[in-house]
C-alpha cells in the first residue's frame, strides 16, 4: 500500500471521528483504522470534501503501511484493557521509532505503567478536552511522555487545537502520565464547577420558584460577566430549551440521576493520596453518587417530607451569581494546588501557568477566569490562588454572599455539598488557629502518638498516660 499520510488514527467512535476530520481539515492526510471495517467505511463515505485527505483501512497492517515513517498513530479507544490489547496487536508492524499516542481518557497510572514498560515503539499519553465539538473544531491538548516525542507530533497538535488570542491551547505537562493526570484534574474540576451550577440551579427552581425559561436568562444574562464560561453558557441553553416530545422544559423531563466515567472518582482518589485537600471536587462526586440512589431518596422523602423550602427573603439572583463566583475560585485553587503537590510526588516539573492557559480554549472547563489565574500563577506558582490579591479581592466581595446562600439553603433543605464544602474550606484555610489540636490530644491519649506544643518546650505527650 502506498504512503499517503502523515499520521494515523485507531477508533471511529464519536472522539475520534471528530478528531479525524479536525486532522484532515487542519492538518494534513491520515490514516483511519476502526476494529469495524463497516465503521471506517462509513466514515469515509460520510466526510464530504475531507475524504480526499483520508485513507480509510481495512486492517492493522494496511493502516501502517499509510503512514509515512518514523509513523505516529493515536489510539482513541476506551481506557483500560483495550488500550493495552491495541499496544499489543500494533507491536509486531512497528519500528522502535514508531510513536502511538493515546488521547482516551487514561488513568495516568496505566499511562505510567506503559511509559515504563519498555514497549517495543514510542509512546505517548494525552489528555483531549472538549466533547465532540472540541474533538472537531478545536481541543485543549496536554501531552504527556518524551519531551522529544512530543516536540516531533506538535506542529499537528498545535494545528487541530482550541487556540486563545493566537496562542494554541496545547502543551506538553511533563513526562510519563503527567498528561493524562492534568486532564484527571481538569475533569475533577468540571465535576465541581457543573455541580455548583445545579445547586444554584436548584436554588432558582426550589427556592425561588423560578420556572426554566428565567433561570436561562439569568445564566444567559450571568455569562456576560465574569461568570462567563464554556458550563455557564451551555447550562442556559440547556434551560431554554424545551421537549419535542411534551413540549415541557426539557429540564422538567429530564431524570435527576447523574452519571460519571470515573475520572472525578479518580481525581478524588488521587488527593488522598497526595493529602491535598480538595473538598469541593470531592463533594461533587458524592453528590452524583447521592443522586443514582434514587429508591433511597424516594424512600427518604416519604418518611422525613419533601426537604425544599420555598426562600421567601434573603436570598436573590445577585448573591446566587456571587456564591456560585466564589465557589468556583475556590475549586480551582483546590485543584491547581493538587497539581502543585502531584509535581514532586511523582518527580514532574508541571507548570502551573502553562495548564492554565492550556484549559483557556477548547476545555469543558474554560472560563474568563483562566487567563487572569494564568498570570496569578506566573507571578508566584507556589502561592494558592485564593491568595492571590486579584482573586482574593473577589472573595472578599463574594463569600458573604456564599455564606448566605448556603445558610439560607440549610435552614430550608436544599442541598447544596458543593457550595458548603467550599464555603468550609475557605474558613479553615483563613483560620490562623484551628481545632486540631483535639485530635492531637485525642491521639495521644488513645496511641501515645505525641504532638508538638505551641511554645516548643520539649514535652510531646499529655498528663492522661499515667492516668488513663
Amino acid at each position: 500500500m502506498a504512503v499517503t499520510a502523515d499520521i494515523g488514527l485507531i477508533g471511529l467512535g464519536t472522539m475520534g471521528s471528530a478528531l479525524a476530520l479536525n486532522i484532515a481539515e487542519n492538518a494534513g492526510p491520515i490514516a483511519v483504522w476502526n476494529r469495524t471495517t463497516a465503521t471506517t467505511r462509513a466514515f469515509h463515505a460520510e466526510a464530504g470534501a475531507l475524504a480526499a485527505n483520508i485513507t480509510p483501512c481495512e486492517t492493522l497492517e494496511a493502516l501502517v503501511a499509510a503512514i509515512r515513517p518514523p509513523r505516529a498513530i493515536i489510539l482513541m479507544v476506551p481506557a483500560g484493557q483495550p488500550v493495552d490489547d491495541q499496544l499489543a496487536a500494533l507491536a509486531p508492524y512497528l519500528s522502535a521509532d514508531d510513536l502511538v499516542i493515546d488521547a482516551g481518557n487514561a488513568n495516568f497510572h496505566d499511562t505510567n505503567r506503559r511509559a515504563r514498560a519498555g514497549l517495543p515503539f514510542r509512546f505517548l499519553g494525552m489528555g483531549v478536552s472538549g466533547g465532540e465539538d472540541g474533538a472537531r473544531h478545536g481541543p485543549a491538548i496536554m501531552g504527556g511522555g518524551d519531551k522529544p516525542d512530543w516536540d516531533r507530533i506538535a506542529p499537528i497538535l498545535t494545528a487541530i487545537a482550541a487556540s486563545y488570542q493566537g496562542a494554541p491551547c496545547a502543551d506538553w505537562m511533563g513526562p510519563e502520565g503527567a498528561g493524562h493526570f492534568v486532564k484527571t484534574v481538569h475533569n475533577g474540576i468540571e465535576y465541581a464547577d457543573m455541580q455548583m451550577i445545579a445547586e444554584v440551579y436548584g436554588l432558582m427552581r426550589d427556592g425561588l420558584g423560578l420556572h426554566a425559561p428565567a433561570i436561562a436568562e439569568a445564566f444567559g444574562q450571568w455569562n456576560t460577566g465574569p461568570l462567563q464560561s464554556y458550563l455557564i453558557e451551555i447550562s442556559a441553553q440547556v434551560a431554554a430549551a424545551t421537549d419535542p416530545l411534551t413540549g415541557a422544559a426539557m429540564l422538567d423531563v429530564i431524570l435527576d440521576k447523574a452519571g460519571q466515567k470515573g475520572t472525578g472518582r479518580w481525581t478524588a482518589i488521587e488527593a488522598q493520596h497526595l493529602s491535598a485537600p480538595i473538598p469541593v471536587i470531592e463533594a461533587a462526586v458524592a453528590a452524583r453518587n447521592m443522586s443514582a440512589r434514587l429508591d433511597e431518596r424516594v424512600a427518604g422523602e416519604a418518611l422525613f417530607g419533601p426537604a425544599p423550602q420555598a426562600v421567601t427573603e434573603g436570598l436573590g439572583l445577585p448573591d446566587l451569581h456571587d456564591a456560585l463566583l466564589a465557589g468556583k475560585i475556590l475549586c480551582y485553587a483546590q485543584g491547581f494546588s493538587m497539581t502543585a503537590a502531584a509535581g514532586p510526588a511523582f518527580g514532574w516539573d508541571l507548570q502551573l501557568p502553562s495548564i492554565a492557559r492550556v484549559w483557556r480554549a477548547g476545555c469543558i472547563i474554560r472560563s474568563s477566569l483562566l487567563d487572569a489565574m494564568a498570570q496569578a500563577l506566573a507571578e508566584d506558582p507556589a502561592r494558592s490562588l485564593m491568595l492571590a490579591p486579584t482573586f482574593a479581592a473577589e472573595l472578599q466581595r463574594c463569600v458573604p454572599s456564599l455564606r448566605r446562600v448556603v445558610s439560607v439553603a440549610a435552614l430550608q433543605g436544599h442541598s447544596v455539598p458543593a457550595l458548603s464544602a467550599g464555603l468550609a474550606w475557605f474558613d479553615a484555610m483563613r483560620t490562623r488557629r484551628g481545632t486540631a489540636n483535639m485530635i492531637q490530644a485525642q491521639r495521644d491519649f488513645f496511641g501515645a502518638h505525641g504532638f508538638d506544643r505551641l511554645d516548643g518546650a520539649d514535652v510531646h505527650h499529655g498528663p492522661w498516660g499515667e492516668s488513663a
